[in-house]
Formats: structure tokens, sequence, C-alpha cells
């Protein structure tokens, strides 16, 4: 049976309508990156996974999830689905673009390898339309009233990522214990995440 090693959940800022998973040692922002996720969940290639989000002034929710192998698919509770692979050096980065950092070196149980993922969403379509009509019923999206409602969408818009090593299927580590790495100040600082699962 299949186990959980690792979960962080944190709020991610999407800059150009996506936010980036990348072994740390990559530039995200170098030439030779995937191509842009426009009409599409995910874009890869060896080193990278860029995740398309609809939004870009309102922050979705993140889960990302390390396992010991293949988990149990869960598709049913999402709206979309997409699956890929991604080389990793024992760790990840998960970049915003212009808005920082959300994650720096998190480090993995599987250690260095071909990682296999899975990644889901949910509320994509849901917050897209809900934002449209603030601009409806508030002229001005300054105003106290506009942001205030504008709160109450941050994190509807959803994402699971679960990645896991096949070769790890029978040397499983044990189970992380429960926490999450620090995010400073009002939780939405850059996470530098030396801590391990194993």
């Amino acid at each position: 049976m299949s186990r959980r090693l690792l979960q962080l959940v944190i709020p991610v800022t999407p800059e150009r309508r996506m936010f980036r998973i990348h072994d740390p040692t990559v530039d995200p922002d170098a030439p030779g990156g995937p191509l842009p996720p426009v009409g599409a969940l995910i874009s890869t290639n060896r080193e990278q996974l860029w995740v398309g989000s609809l939004q870009e002034d309102i922050d979705v929710r993140l889960v990302l999830e390390e396992w010991d192998e293949a988990p149990p698919p869960c598709g049913d509770a999402w709206d979309e689905e997409a699956k890929g692979s991604i080389y990793l050096r024992g760790q990840l980065s998960i970049s915003m673009g212009l808005a920082g950092t959300a994650v720096r070196g998190l480090r993995l149980a599987g250690g260095v390898g071909d990682y296999s993922l899975r990644v889901y969403a949910g509320n994509r379509d849901q917050v897209t339309r809900r934002y449209a009509q603030l601009f409806d019923r508030h002229r001005n999206p300054l105003s106290d009233e506009f942001q205030q409602e504008k709160k109450t969408l941050e994190g509807l818009e959803r994402y699971l990522v679960q990645l896991w090593r096949e070769s790890l299927a029978t040397h499983s580590p044990r189970p992380a214990e429960p926490g999450w790495p620090d995010r400073g100040p009002g939780g939405y600082g850059p996470v530098d995440a030396t801590w391990s699962a194993a």
C-alpha cells in the first residue's frame, strides 16, 4: 500500500497565469524551458513542471505531496487531471516569477532521480467567473468592498501535485512527521526548506 511521505500546503501567487516547480539548480527563466501551459493544465521538460492557472491577481492553494509509490487516483474529487514526469536532484523549488519563490530547496525522501507526477486542479472556472462578477458590482477595484470580496476568493482555486520515485516502491522510507516549513511573517514569505521526510 502506498504511503504519503510529505505534505506541504501553501498559498501561491501565479505569474502570467502559471507557477513553476523545478529542480533548484535550474533557472526557470532561462532559455529552454517548457512552453507556457496555454489551454493546458501542465507543461513539462526534463527538470521543470509548469502548472497553468486561470488567475493572475488572486492567490491559489497548492498541496504538494511526495509518496513512496503511485498513490490511489483521486480524480473524481477534482475538475482536471494531468500526468507527467520530472528529474529532480533530491530537492525542488516552487517559483512564482516576479512574485518571488514560494518554496526553495524542499528536500525529498526519494533522493536523486526521475519522479512520476499527477496534477489535479479544482474551481478554476468558478473563481474566474466570480472575479469577473466583482467588476460588475463594484466600479472601483481599489474600494474596501471590492478588496474584501476579493479576499474570499483567495485559495479557492486549488491544486494537488503528487510525485513519487518508481524505484522506491520496494525501498519505502518511513513517513514524515506532520508539519510544514516556516513561511515567515504572514505565512506568505519564501520557504528555505531544509527539512526532510527521511
